[in-house]
């Protein structure tokens, strides 16, 4: 019998495939998304996810990003 799980395809470079597994690994068990890691840069997730993995890049990305001073 075959078994059939909706999800999200993630495609990303190598960090940030790493970012969102360890975000995944950061949360209780219950709540982890990641349905399959394919390869280094694809995964597979819950689909109702997408939404807090894009919220989390954001906040990311503001924390790191670099102003030059006036």
């Amino acid at each position: 019998m075959v078994n059939a799980t909706k999800g999200l395809f993630i495609s990303c470079d190598i960090p940030m495939a790493q970012f969102i597994i360890n975000l995944n690994a950061s949360l209780p068990a219950s709540q982890k998304f990641i349905i399959h890691i394919l390869d280094s840069t694809h995964m597979f997730v819950q689909p109702h996810v997408s939404d807090m993995i894009r919220s989390a890049i954001s906040d990311f990305r503001e924390q790191n990003s670099y102003e030059k001073p006036s």
